[in-house]
């Protein structure tokens, strides 16, 4: 029964890595569990032929809305340019071909792929196309096609300065303009954005405002091949709660979400980053996800300009666009549910709580590195009773292994008796064998929460531990880590017994290392936390058993 119950624990931890890995593959669409096969980056469409909107309408639409916005026939105006400004956290690049976000820079967070430079989000390249576009349809009225001016002057947040505005104006088109204001705030990464829409002709209008992320289905830049995090739309309503829409399902027309909502917003979601559409609570809305060219989606938002505009009347409509990292604190300010854009999975609910006291945490350590280390210590003396049960269980077992091992000797040739003969043992010492495995099951949900924390926090991107590790969320540079990792797991397998069946033992030995060889991949700050949980572990389980008169011993491997 004793190899019996090792077994069942390594299948435990085994699931556990495996459930981990197959659901990181499923979220980002790929069909292989190892080596996924990136999308190449020639299938990118170019921002110019990104036709924007689907055909949902609300039911007070005219009825011409639900058309595509396309090219028009505008008035002349200045020619098309890229417009730079910048804030002391954003570097924008917007086009005046409707007034457009095309380019966004990071300006605190250098990029994965070159530390001299920011990390790009929004980007129109051959490369990658990301972009956020706003429009009026319903009618022949300005949209994300339509040539704009720019009416404002400043380009940079100046010293003093609280806020930055740039703003576009639109030429009259089915009689109606369109102006665009974007204010920037200094340490700010969200945007204020008010549509003005003026009726200039002769008969009420009823248009409606479309507001929209438009991004190729491409895997990241540097993205590991050993695990992968979801890339793509969200979907945030008070009735849903938070819906993520994989790119393949919105190309199969199977993706399913809240069509209508008054609340909640819209978003496009990548590792540590993400963009979002927010409209006021109370605001109705229709939701929409569309696959607009061979490898561009988008996902957005329509809301009614209502009541209808007479002649010479205008309304403005109040939005707000995140462009940014996922801070939970942060995203928590913005928006009820912004902060589910940091994706814990199925474990939310114990995720959120082990970030919070990693956070406090930080705030007295300052270093995320040993603030790891500081969770970890506290939740092995959370834990500490319930190990100590498995590992007196252990010791108790490891106490009478040799009687046991004498017994399947003597009765190799009468599996009955045997099994009769150890029940009997196990009565006689009380001991259970399965003693070990319900505490440390209660135990690997918490484990593999505070997992996705690790892998989730954008706190982690660049952050320093000590000496080598300059960057907690990427793998040690040197091997150190998952080497001393991997010698640990080493180690809590020798003090074990070596189960009587071959097979088994030399499962017993394989495990530890296919799943070392794994972490040499893994971020830094992933593995300091696995290290560190071995190794309170090993210590835990050396003193139990000393202290129950049954001395560590290291079973070394026979493999012949």
């Amino acid at each position: 029964m004793n190899d019996i119950r090792r077994a069942f624990l390594w299948a435990i931890f085994g699931f556990s890595m495996v459930m981990l890995w197959d659901q990181w593959q499923v979220h980002n669409g790929h069909k292989a569990t190892f080596f996924p096969t990136a999308t190449p980056p020639a299938q990118v469409a170019s921002a110019a032929s990104a036709p924007g909107l689907p055909t949902p309408s609300l039911p007070q639409a005219s009825a011409g809305a639900g058309a595509v916005p396309g090219a028009q026939a505008a008035a002349p105006s200045a020619p098309r340019e890229r417009v730079e400004v910048q804030t002391d956290v954003l570097r924008l690049s917007f086009d005046t071909e409707g007034g457009s976000l095309v380019k966004s820079a990071l300006l605190k967070y250098a990029d994965a792929t070159d530390p001299n430079k920011p990390e790009l989000l929004f980007d129109d390249s051959p490369e990658r196309v990301y972009l956020a576009q706003t429009g009026l349809v319903g009618g022949d009225f300005p949209n994300h096609k339509t040539p704009m001016q720019l009416t404002s002057t400043e380009r940079t947040l100046k010293d003093g300065a609280d806020a930055l505005a740039v703003r576009f104006e639109s030429p009259d088109l089915g009689g109606v303009k369109l102006v665009k204001t974007y204010t920037l705030h200094r340490g700010s990464y969200a945007i204020d954005v008010k549509h003005e829409v003026f009726n200039t002709g002769s008969a009420p209008v009823a248009p409606q405002l479309y507001l929209q992320l438009v991004r190729d289905g491409n895997k990241l830049a540097g993205e590991s091949s050993f695990y992968s995090t979801f890339t793509g739309p969200a979907i945030y309503t008070d009735t849903g709660k938070y819906q993520k829409i994989e790119f393949k399902h919105i190309a199969d027309g199977k993706a399913e979400f809240e069509k209508q909502a008054k609340s909640g917003y819209v978003a496009m979601v990548q590792h540590y980053f993400a963009s979002a559409w927010l409209l006021a609570e109370g605001v109705p809305r229709e939701n929409f996800v569309r696959k607009v060219d061979a490898n561009l989606y988008s996902v957005g938002m329509i809301t009614p300009v209502a009541p209808p505009l007479a002649p010479g009347a205008s309304r403005s409509v109040e939005a707000r666009l995140f462009v940014g990292p996922q801070e939970e604190k942060m995203l928590e300010s913005l928006a009820p549910g912004l902060e589910l854009v940091k994706d814990y999975g199925w474990l939310t609910i114990l995720a959120k709580p082990l970030y919070w006291l990693l956070d406090k945490l930080h705030g007295v350590l300052h270093n995320w590195g040993w603030s790891i280390v500081a969770l970890v210590v506290l939740l092995k003396i959370a834990f500490y009773w319930l190990n100590a049960k498995a590992y007196a269980s252990m010791a108790k077992m490891k106490s009478i292994n040799p009687r046991i091992m004498e017994l399947r000797e003597r009765y190799k040739d009468n599996p009955q008796q045997m099994q009769q003969e150890m029940m009997r043992i196990y009565r006689e010492e009380k001991v259970n064998p399965m003693g070990g495995c319900f505490p440390i099951m209660i135990q690997i949900p918490v484990f593999i929460a505070l997992y996705w924390v690790l892998l989730s926090s954008v706190e982690m991107r660049g952050a320093p531990w000590i000496l080598w590790i300059k960057d907690l969320s990427t793998p040690d540079p040197y091997y150190i880590l998952p080497l001393l990792m991997m010698l640990s797991s080493l180690l809590q397998t020798a003090l074990n017994p070596a189960p009587p069946d071959p097979m088994q033992a030399k499962m017993m030995w394989f495990m530890p290392l296919i799943f070392g060889v794994m972490f040499f991949f893994f971020p830094s700050g992933l593995v300091l936390y696995w290290l560190t949980n071995n190794l309170l572990s090993i210590a835990q389980q050396w003193i139990i058993n000393t202290r129950m008169g049954v001395p560590p011993q290291f079973n070394l491997p026979k493999f012949r």
